[in-house]
């Protein structure tokens, strides 16, 4: 990195260490020191433990649940602005409650936007985060949002297995923008599931627009939760004919019966990054589960943003 006007410093939230190691180990540098007091009752205060006076602070953390991983970041943001840090910039891998951006039923919140709020209450200057589950979010902010693509990562990946007779999928309507966006860099057909949900997390049918059969399908989406709509949408596109279907999908939120039903599926193997941990119960087989750093992706990021270089190149689908 190139020394700037103020000094670059890299902490991180609990939850996202894992990430954060990884990342400072690209840009060649160390995490900031911190530290985290817990009371008896549940409450905590996470602190500086190294001066951060006139820094650029990145702090990095996912806001995956329980609601402890946001309210650590705020707090962190705002201990940071306290100690005069000169800007304080939020490295969200994951960006939790992505899913409430909008009023699709009455009478209910619109969680996205109300982080949004609250981060900016707190003190954050800019975030930084991966493949938001709706790109209007970014609108939700009154300061910079840099919203990078885990395509960086897939891309290269996917080139290199070299599958003959690929075809990219959209598990549902909403994905058809990312799909087509594949489409277009494999140079590959594409294929538009689409499902009728009961309840959250409950899928009823399910059908595909597209040639189907005789392909090797690969399936993307922003998250894999419960894993009920992929494994839904791989053994649809089996039935008509499909020689192989894997999954790519940036956060590997897998709640619930995910992992059991990832291991039960005819699904060849689930791709993501490393946004989030993996949490599976110790008997569980995770063996279709591939996970690609996209900890040198978020290095450069930061690195540019830090030296006030263009990041046009990473947003590229």
């Amino acid at each position: 990195m190139h020394p700037s006007e103020h000094q670059i410093k890299i902490f991180s939230c609990r939850s996202s260490r894992y990430l954060a190691e990884r990342i400072v180990k690209a840009l060649g540098t160390e995490l900031g020191k911190s530290l985290v007091t817990e009371f008896s009752d549940g409450e905590f205060q996470p602190a500086f433990d190294e001066s951060v006076r006139g820094c650029t602070v990145f702090i990095v953390q996912s806001t995956f649940p329980p609601v402890d991983n946001l309210f650590e970041l705020l707090l962190m943001i705002d201990a940071a602005r306290r100690a005069s840090a000169y800007k304080v910039i939020a490295v969200i891998p994951y960006f939790g409650w992505a899913r409430q951006d909008r009023k699709d039923r009455p009478r209910v919140s619109i969680g996205a936007k109300m982080v949004a709020n609250l981060l900016a209450a707190a003190g954050c200057d800019r975030v930084m985060t991966a493949d938001l589950h709706a790109d209007q979010i970014q609108g939700f902010f009154d300061f910079p949002v840099d919203h990078i693509f885990a395509s960086m990562v897939f891309l290269p990946y996917v080139k290199n297995l070299k599958i003959e007779n690929l075809s990219v999928a959209a598990p549902d309507m909403g994905g058809a923008k990312r799909v087509n966006a594949y489409a277009r860099l494999l140079e590959c057909p594409m294929i538009i599931c689409h499902k009728s949900r009961e309840k959250a997390n409950v899928v009823g049918e399910m059908t595909a627009i597209g040639d189907v059969e005789g392909r090797n399908i690969l399936i993307l989406d922003d998250m894999v939760d419960t894993a009920g709509t992929v494994s839904k949408a791989a053994d649809m596109l089996m039935e008509r004919g499909a020689l192989s279907v894997r999954v790519m999908a940036t956060h590997a939120v897998l709640s619930g019966p995910a992992y059991e039903r990832i291991a039960r599926s005819c699904i060849k193997e689930v791709i993501v990054t490393d946004t989030l941990p993996l949490r599976p119960d110790k008997d569980v087989d995770t063996s279709k589960i591939k996970v690609l750093s996209i900890a040198e992706l978020f290095a450069e990021v930061i690195d540019k943003v830090y030296n006030y270089q263009s990041i046009s190149s990473h947003f590229v689908m």
